[in-house]
């Protein structure tokens, strides 16, 4: 089955995404820096994985599309 993205706000993405960003640039965000330099609206994803690290900052209105997300069981119609 082909995958499938979504286009969700830089706010929506989660730990444990896989997100293409505009560049076409993908990641798997670790973890998420909010109020990335103090600045409000402003995240940084972070990609910790033992292949890489990596750190995308992004305004959190910005625009990314995150790979279809496996259903979770806690969460309603999961």
């Amino acid at each position: 089955m082909a995958e499938s993205w979504t286009t969700v706000p830089a706010a929506d993405v989660r730990a444990g995404d896989r997100i293409r960003l505009k560049t076409g640039f993908e990641m798997l965000v670790s973890r998420i820096e909010p109020r990335f330099l103090g600045r409000d609206g402003l995240i940084a994803f972070i990609e910790d994985t033992p292949a890489r690290w990596y750190k995308q900052p992004l305004p959190a209105t910005a625009e990314v599309e995150v790979a279809d997300r496996q259903a979770d069981p806690a969460e309603p119609g999961g």
